[in-house]
Order: structure tokens, then sequence, then C-alpha cells
């Protein structure tokens, strides 16, 4: 069963706990509370969906140290910063390490929770685009060298003559070949099969023809 969405809110300030539980649990989120940001990492299963809520100025470990750690162990959870004091500067290295937002205290209920309904649907997008390119790398790595080199003929927009042309095979042996890739990829037409393989490609970085 999939991992529910949980707010993990991490502050030092008890009262700001248990304000912010308060909040986010009536308005509807499941909430945990960490009073330190080791607190939150040494959890025996760190969790892989959901959201974080910390403070950014923290004893022992701060918010951006967190952060970094989260990145590191590929806990990778959209992070949302509280900041104090008008400390845009932190804020902004958040952001730019990754942090999904970054709200100021004192701040506004409902604009804490758009941001986090925001980051949980970013993360939720996120991971299904990358359950898909794992789908698909693990159908590309179970054709067989002759598919591959049939599917990057196909891909470049080669009818199958020349495909077979290229290869010193079969336009009919080409065809045989087709079927499976398209069989195994589980792709129902050329054009699925195209965006699979570009999806890929741009995933792993590989800009070769």
């Amino acid at each position: 069963m999939a991992e529910a969405a949980i707010v993990h809110v991490i502050d030092d300030d008890e009262a700001i706990r248990l304000s912010l539980s308060f909040l986010l649990e009536t308005a509807g989120f499941q909430v945990k509370v960490y009073d330190s940001a080791l607190a939150f990492l040494d959890r025996p299963d760190l969790p892989r969906s959901g959201c974080v809520v910390t403070d950014v100025r923290m004893p022992d470990m701060d918010g951006l140290t967190l952060q970094r750690t989260m990145i590191e162990r590929k806990v990778m959870l959209p992070v949302i910063v509280m900041t104090g004091h008008g400390d845009v500067p932190v804020a902004v290295q958040a952001l730019k390490a990754g942090a999904a937002d970054f709200i100021e205290k004192p701040f506004d209920d409902e604009l804490l929770i758009r941001a986090i309904h925001a980051a949980l649907e970013r993360n939720r997008r996120e991971r299904e685009e990358h359950d898909e390119a794992a789908a698909v790398a693990a159908r590309l790595s179970v054709l067989t060298p002759r598919e591959l080199e049939v599917l990057a003929g196909l891909v470049k927009g080669h009818p199958n003559k020349t495909v077979a042309y290229d290869l010193g095979i079969s336009a009919r042996t080409v065809e045989v070949h087709r079927a499976r890739v398209m069989d195994k990829m589980q792709a129902r037409n050329l054009s699925e099969l195209v965006r699979m393989w570009l999806s890929h490609r741009a995933r792993s970085g590989d800009s070769g023809d």
C-alpha cells in the first residue's frame, strides 16, 4: 500500500510545533512533529512521500543542512523552509538548493496551506515521472542487441526497408523485431515508443543520435 502523504513539521520551538500541528490537522493533513532535524533523520524508516516543513534556524542542525542531508540520503521530499527576521539570503540559498518554497514568520495560515498543497502535488508528479522512467529503463534492458538496433532505426523515422538495408537483414525480419520491440516496451503505437525513447535519452543525459 502506498505511503500516505504526511506533513513532517520540524521546529525546536514547542509552541510552534503545537500550533502548526493543530492548523494542519484542521486543514485535513496528517502531521508528524519533530523537535530537531536529527530527530527526523534518526527515524528508522525515512519517509519517501509527503512534505517537510522546517525552521531554518535550529540548534545542532539547521534547515539548510537538513535539506542537503536529505538529498545525500536520497530522501526526495519537498521541503518548505520557515524563516524569521526577513532572512531573505538564507531563503534564497534554500531555494537554490531545491527547496519547494519558503515562508516568512509570522506567516498567513492559508499561504502555508497552499504552499504545502503545491509541494505535495509537485512531489506526486515527480514520483510518477520517476516510476515511469524506471519502468521504461527496465523494459529497454530486456531488448536484445538486434532489437535495440531496430529500435534505434525506428526512432530516427526510418522505414522498415531502410532499417533492413542498414542492418543487412530482410524487411520481414525487421517487422518481426519491430513487433517484439513494441510488445516488450508496451507501446501502443510508434509515437508512444518514440516518446519513451526520447524521454529515456533526456533523463540519461544521452544527446547522441
